[in-house]
């Protein structure tokens, strides 16, 4: 599906006349959606990206009905849900018992259901849209250092050459180098924890529900378990230190002492693990001059909940709006562009934080946690609003 990478060209030495309009670093979700929403509108947009492929490891596996909504006028909705599986349940349980059950199918949309999809075959698909809207992404290129003038950036890249734009965005992750370039605090911390992510594959008699995302609570730590397509499930958990990449014998462990207990879920084939370490932190600013920053490189936060690249990719959409507007001469839209997004960035952030701290809860702690969760649950207006706020409509 995707093209071949682009050979990284770049004029030699910084230039009066731009390159591009919008210079976005990082091609993941976030910068691909932004790219393909800038180029849908005849603007010119060039991606940068340090890899030599669209490799990125593939943590994202959750897209929100809210996400399938706005990126329907791109016209990738279609073609992410028919290679995503629709999962219509989110459930809070303490092993066997369901403490919290979040049924998204009243939801009023049309895509009344979480999609479980790899992020690998979602940048697949918005790399795909962004070739034919004419757009491209340059690799491997990194970006060294930034100059701002009143007309325009210079970005100087690791190759010794310069993209001349008039706006560049940041969406280059937890470590932006846009971000640090232009001066960005980014207030927060890491969490005590590191966490494992593994895609496996389940013996046929787990008793693990097919179209069912669950949020595992124990002393242990939180364990989830989310269907993906080809009868996979992905897992996602806490631990205090995992290896580089965890075997098949220390993802069997984490089930074991975390999830479903009656019958327990077995893991037959490991087909891919990762460890990462989650922080807590949000960008001071989204904007310094002509510099923005959108996705991880501006709000990161624990993967429950799975709010993150749909977060990236709801602030991609909003930039484009707005970087629309500023090149047509309304440069306050790139203020408002951070008004509306920041204060969604830490609802997200707490939420995620929230729902990590609950699952950790110390042990003393548990009976009072899960009586509280489960007589909350039991208001139909308490469970209406968890799937409002997860499926993230309650952003509309």
């Amino acid at each position: 599906m995707p093209h071949p990478p682009t050979t990284a060209t770049t004029p030699a030495a910084p230039a009066t006349p731009f390159d591009t309009d919008v210079l976005i670093v990082g091609a993941g979700p976030t910068g691909l959606t932004l790219a393909a929403a800038l180029a849908q509108q005849g603007l010119r947009a060039t991606v940068i990206d340090r890899q030599a492929e669209g490799n990125n490891t593939s943590r994202a596996a959750v897209i929100h009905a809210r996400t399938l909504e706005v990126l329907e006028p791109l016209q990738v909705t279609p073609r992410l849900v028919a290679r995503g599986l629709q999962a219509q349940r989110f459930t809070i349980r303490d092993r066997d018992r369901v403490l919290v059950p979040i049924d998204f199918t009243p939801l009023p949309t049309p895509y009344p259901y979480t999609l479980m999809l790899s992020q690998a075959v979602t940048e697949a698909v918005l790399l795909e849209r962004l070739h034919e809207l004419g757009g491209r992404v340059l690799r491997p290129l990194a970006l060294e250092a930034l100059q701002q003038d009143d007309d325009g950036v210079t970005a100087t890249l690791d190759d010794g050459g310069h993209l001349r734009a008039r706006y560049v965005v940041g969406a280059d992750g937890m470590h932006s180098a846009v971000r640090q370039a232009a001066g960005i605090v980014f207030a927060g911390e890491a969490y005590g924890e590191s966490f494992v992510l593994a895609d496996v594959r389940l013996a046929e008699n787990a008793a693990v529900p097919e179209r069912e995302v669950i949020l595992y609570f124990s002393p242990a730590g939180l364990v989830v378990v989310a269907p993906l397509p080809d009868g996979q499930h992905r897992i996602v958990a806490t631990v205090e230190e995992a290896p580089e990449h965890p075997d098949m014998a220390f993802v069997q462990a984490l089930l074991g002492a975390r999830g479903p207990q009656a019958t327990p879920a077995r893991v037959h084939e490991l087909v891919w693990s990762s460890r990462f370490r989650v922080h807590h932190r949000i960008a001071e600013h989204y904007r310094a001059g002509r510099v923005l920053l959108a996705g991880d490189a501006a709000h990161v936060h624990s993967p429950a909940g799975g709010q993150g690249m749909n977060a990236g990719i709801l602030d991609a959409t909003s930039l484009a709006e707005a970087l629309a507007r500023a090149l047509a001469g309304d440069v306050a839209a790139l203020d408002d562009y951070g008004d509306e997004r920041r204060p969604v960035a830490q609802q997200v952030v707490a939420l995620a934080d929230r729902l990590t701290r609950l699952a950790t809860a110390p042990r003393a702690l548990r009976v009072l946690r899960n009586g509280l969760l489960s007589t909350l649950a039991r208001l139909p207006v308490v469970r209406e609003r968890l799937a409002w706020r997860l499926s993230g409509l309650v952003y509309r």
